[in-house]
């Protein structure tokens, strides 16, 4: 066995960098949306043990919607990257071209064994450059065909070295190509399909019988005319471990999907679903489609299913001589490759080893798959094609006549080949530029348009969007996702009635429910999804709000697995007030899956509209234990801990609120929660920093100027909060307790009185019932030393507040001193200023101006949806807002402020009675 040069690896290595490189630029696309960025099973805080639980995209394998794609090995590839560089694209496709480059080096030793040195570098540089390799290598989810192909070829290079001298039989090579076999499988399915090869290469190889001689061979030994050879003997041996091993993976295959195959639609695969003799022309149609792809790879098309290859539906369909001239190209290869000896016989039949086995499990032959022609899928097989044109290419060129044109002909072929690969590459960019370059080879597949109108949606641009969707429809008018896209983009465009026609027109191409049918089975399940989307739209209007429960229950009854249709009744049985209902919604949901954090969030929300926060805490733990970086969870369950008025539970609080910034290192509201951690503590200045960050982030942060200004007053710092509260009042200057605080601060500190006068006046125009801004109001004509004004003012606050001690007691205080003016003969009218006497015995009354009534401020993030799921926010007051609702803690502060202004009062009290 030849082995490879480091020359011949700098080739190849040097080759498919110069056709590969571009690929770095690209991004995630097409699939690897799938199973890249919507993959949890990528992310550190997912067990391991999940990759070999799921399919390839993430999805449960008991789940009916998996794709029973088990490819845990490639899964664990990306989860390394996602390691080092999380979702940096580059690294991703860094990778997938080292690993091509190493296929192509391990492909050459490979070829060394059927041909000579030239022609196997020859069938390895076609290999490289090869077009049809694109979505292979520059698609990132194709690194399956990459890992798969390795050990492929691995195991068959490994099953080569189990023939020692004098023909016995070297086990160790067996035992590692067996375990290749089941790597490569780990990596994708088609890897088993090299237990074939070795079969064919252990009779027709390594034991060199053709097909005459084989026969021959079987029927003396079935007649009884001879012994069988000891040859035979081992070759049989060497094939019964092989079969036997194959045989115990595809019942462990078996298993893992729980005996059942995936769910595909008719636009997945439409011969699928055809009658005879349509299925049988159709699909034996599409392997000289597949051939002409690896011939001609000048129209490349990323996604080949609905309608991009009409059925062939008679036997009078003129593609039917297509089928024919290649079933007839095909056999005479195999007749001249099994019949005749000699090394060229050999090579063909490797070859042809090589192109039909591995395609075997896409061929649909045998059993459906979700596609019709997929490329990547032949990035195994054109190994064989190489082969096969590098053998013929040798027997051109090995003719003199022909030797000179061969050679142009072949470097004409690598040059174009790789400048055609290059410039692929280039189609893989983006979605947008991905689908686009389809569309003009295909414009009669539905799904193609669709995609170009999701690509524009997520860039935002709904309008042009909308037209893709619309002719989507008209390509494939039966497409029920077609008319969904249509539906959300309507409803995007916030055009509901357009959204709701064709919502209603996706629901009319639903199947029927046929009585003692699963439906499940008859449709895909995102097609469901019809009913979600029409609910929740629908239910924007209050007045139909049971009819949007309607379809989520119908959803449900087709479905009883569906989780989302949980999900989405669960938040509108919250909007109905249904909390009971909901956490019944929720805990079913539960049950078809369990790790789901979003789910144990929503949960938690439902216990706090029973007002259970005990229990609503530990749903938002349970969420956490799951993910750990759940967002909303850290939030509303720092805020939870906060509303306790538990000090035990602040240092959690604010360990989930500093992990919260740390995701969302953007949103002010983590910061001004901190600062609210920091104020129940006692601790000024690093409150003070909370909230000024959150400022700095949110200009015109209501609930964060507020409370900052609070602090500044609390702590002997009242000159200072006059500015915050400016500011406050310019974004809000009908914020009541803002103009109480600035007023309070003007009277008190500035001694300005006009100034405070003009602040509590200004709050009885907001609200004449304001107990606290007219309280404070008579508090300004008391400074005034307008005592009968004072007296008026204060009746009427009473009048508003009757049991209101307080009122009262300042009430009968300025008439005492009223009693005592009048009994002295002075005026109890403002004479424009007050004696010395009067200004030392000048009270703190200003002090009762109401602050005990001012509190801090909570407010909560508004709540994202993440894929498809709502949560409701644990405050349903917008952001900056202070809520009404008051805390014990902050009940009791309360109390200790009033105790303390009694105090206050009584010592007001002495003073003006002269005691």
């Amino acid at each position: 066995m030849a082995d490879v040069s480091l020359k011949e690896i700098t080739l190849m290595v040097v080759v498919v960098t110069a056709c590969y490189w571009n690929s770095l630029s690209c991004g995630f696309v097409f699939d690897d949306v799938s199973a890249i960025l919507d993959n949890k099973d990528l992310h550190p805080s997912t067990p391991l043990v999940n990759l070999f639980q799921n399919d390839f995209w993430g999805t449960p394998m008991s789940e009916e919607r998996s794709h029973k794609s088990y490819r845990p090995l490639t899964v664990l590839t990306f989860r390394l990257n996602y390691l080092f560089s999380e979702l940096n694209a580059v690294f991703y496709h860094l990778l997938n071209l080292i690993l091509h480059a190493l296929v192509c080096v391990v492909f050459l030793k490979v070829c060394k064994l059927f041909l000579d040195s030239q022609s196997s570098l020859v069938a390895s540089l076609l290999f490289a450059v090869h077009p049809i390799h694109t979505e292979a290598v520059t698609g990132v989810v194709g690194r399956a065909e990459l890992l798969s192909s390795i050990f492929f070829l691995a195991a068959f290079l490994s099953y080569t070295r189990s023939k020692g001298p004098d023909d016995t039989i070297v086990w160790t090579p067996i035992a590692v190509a067996v375990f290749l076999v089941a790597v490569a499988t780990l990596c994708k399915e088609q890897g088993i399909t090299v237990v074939g090869i070795c079969c064919i290469y252990e009779v027709f190889i390594a034991q060199g019988y053709t097909l005459p001689v084989l026969w021959d061979t079987i029927m003396q030994i079935l007649r009884g005319k001879g012994n069988i050879p000891y040859s035979v003997l081992q070759s049989l041996l060497k094939l019964i471990v092989l079969m036997f091993s194959t045989l115990l993976l595809v019942v462990i295959r078996v298993q893992v999907i729980q005996s059942q195959l995936p769910v595909f639609t008719r636009f997945d695969n439409p011969a699928a679903v055809s009658p005879t003799p349509t299925r049988q022309l159709t699909f034996n149609y599409l392997l000289p489609i597949n051939a002409w792809l690896l011939l001609n790879p000048s129209e490349l098309c990323c996604d080949w299913t609905m309608g991009t290859i009409p059925l062939v539906e008679s036997l009078l369909d003129v593609r039917n001589l297509a089928t024919l001239v290649f079933f007839c190209f095909l056999g005479s290869l195999i007749v001249f490759s099994v019949r005749y000896p000699g090394d060229s016989s050999k090579s063909v039949l490797m070859a042809l080893c090589f192109i039909v086995l591995p395609f075997i499990p896409a061929s649909n032959l045998f059993f459906p798959v979700g596609f019709v022609v997929a490329e990547r899928v032949l990035y195994v097989p054109s190994m064989g094609f190489c082969i096969l044109v590098a053998h013929g290419w040798r027997k051109l060129s090995s003719k003199s006549r022909l030797k000179k044109l061969s050679w142009i002909c072949l470097v004409v072929v690598l040059f174009l080949h790789g400048l055609k690969t290059l410039h692929r590459n280039q189609d893989w960019e983006s979605e947008y530029s991905l689908f686009m370059s389809a569309l003009k080879v295909n414009k009669n597949n539905a799904k193609l348009w669709n995609n170009v109108g999701h690509a524009l949606e997520n860039e935002k641009s709904y309008e042009r969007a909308l037209k893709f969707f619309l002719q989507a429809t008209h390509v494939q008018p039966d497409d029920i996702g077609a008319h969904m896209n249509v539906g959300r983009t309507y409803k995007n465009l916030d055009r509901a009635k357009e959204a709701e026609d064709s919502y209603m027109i996706a629901k009319s191409l639903m199947p029927q429910v046929i009585p003692g049918r699963k439906y499940a089975a008859r449709v895909a399940p995102n097609h469901l999804n019809v009913y979600i989307n029409l609910a929740n739209l629908i239910r924007a209007n209050e007045s139909r709000l049971e009819e949007a429960d309607q379809l989520y229950r119908q959803a449900i009854s087709m479905r009883p697995d569906f989780k989302q249709a949980y999900i989405s009744r669960g938040e509108l049985l919250l909007k109905m007030n249904k909390p009971i209902q909901a956490k019944e919604a929720y805990l079913r949901a539960l049950e078809l899956d369990e790790l789901n954090a979003d789910l144990w969030y929503n949960l938690a929300i439902v216990f706090i509209e029973l007002k259970d926060p005990a229990e609503a805490l530990k749903n938002f733990n349970q969420a956490l234990e799951l993910n750990p970086n759940h967002k909303l969870a850290l939030f509303n369950s720092a805020l939870l801990m906060q509303e306790s008025g538990d000090a035990r539970l602040r240092p959690e609080a604010k360990k989930r609120l500093l992990t919260y910034i740390e995701e969302e290192p953007q949103d002010a509201n983590g910061y001004f929660n901190l600062g609210m951690l920091a104020m129940d503590d006692k601790k000024d200045a690093e409150a003070e920093a909370w909230m000024k960050k959150a400022i700095k982030l949110q200009a015109g942060f209501r609930s964060a100027l507020f409370n900052l200004a609070l602090l500044y007053s609390q702590g002997d710092k009242e000159l200072m909060a006059l500015p915050v509260l400016e500011e406050l009042l310019h974004y809000y200057p009908d914020h009541i307790k803002g103009l109480i605080l600035k007023g309070d601060i003007l009277m008190n500190q500035k001694k300005d009185i006009s100034g405070a006068r003009k602040c509590f006046e200004k709050i009885l125009e907001i609200d004449p019932n304001n107990v606290q801004g007219k309280h404070n109001l008579c508090v300004v004509y008391f400074e005034e030393q307008d005592l009968l004004k004072a007296e008026k003012c204060l009746v009427e606050t009473l009048a508003l507040a009757p049991h209101e001690e307080y009122i009262q007691r300042h009430l009968s205080i300025v008439r005492s001193k009223i009693l005592t003016l009048n009994a002295s003969g002075q005026s109890t009218l403002p004479a424009g200023g007050i004696t010395a006497v009067e200004e030392e015995k000048k009270t703190p009354f200003e002090n009762l101006k109401g602050k005990e009534t001012v509190q801090k401020a909570i407010s909560s993030v508004n709540n994202n949806v993440n894929k498809g799921q709502s949560k409701k926010q644990l405050d349903n007051n917008n952001t900056g807002k202070e809520t009404k609702k008051k805390s014990t803690k902050e009940i009791k502060d309360i109390e200790k402020k009033r105790v303390a202004a009694l105090k206050r009062l009584e010592e007001i009290e002495r003073i003006l009675n002269g005691e």
